[in-house]
């Protein structure tokens, strides 16, 4: 049977909602998940999130990032308007850039236990500099443990061109 049934969908509260309420504080318990239907292969799930903001914690300053997510998923997803709104209630989260993405990257292994997951994010420059921040996480254990090795000695070998700087 191909598509989703309505049992299917039964604990993704957020999309379709009219009444979206926006977390104005980090809040992981926004995050949903959904079962993966094909779990026989492996695929990446990449998420493009060019307005991403938190807070300095020492400055109080807004700090802007294009954050990537990519993942390997194993038996369940992450639902995109919740990461969306996740994603959101960093917007006045005073933390470092590098702490930013691993609470990001710890909080979608806790919800989806994905094969294989790594998140990037490319800060806008302030006082002259931009900090890019990559980590990345494999199953222990698994072929995915050594792919999450090699893509983070090898992730920055050709820099891409960012756009939003």
């Amino acid at each position: 049977m191909t598509g989703r049934q309505p049992q299917d969908m039964k604990d993704l509260t957020l999309l379709g909602n009219q009444g979206t309420q926006y977390a104005f504080e980090y809040n992981p318990k926004i995050l949903e998940s959904f079962e993966n239907k094909h779990p026989y292969r492996d695929y990446f799930v990449k998420f493009n999130c060019p307005e991403f903001t938190s807070l300095c914690p020492i400055t109080g300053q807004p700090d802007f990032a294009t954050i990537y997510i990519s993942y390997i998923p194993d038996i369940h997803m992450v639902e995109s308007k919740s990461l969306k709104l996740y994603l959101f209630s960093f917007r006045n989260h005073g933390d470092f850039h590098e702490d930013c993405m691993n609470i990001i990257m710890n909080d979608l292994i806790q919800l989806m236990k994905p094969r294989y997951i790594e998140v990037w994010g490319k800060f806008t420059p302030r006082g002259g500099i931009s900090i890019d921040p990559y980590c990345n996480y494999g199953q222990p254990g698994t072929r995915f443990e050594a792919i999450a090795e090699h893509r983070l000695m090898n992730h920055d070998l050709y820099p891409e061109t960012v756009d939003n700087r």
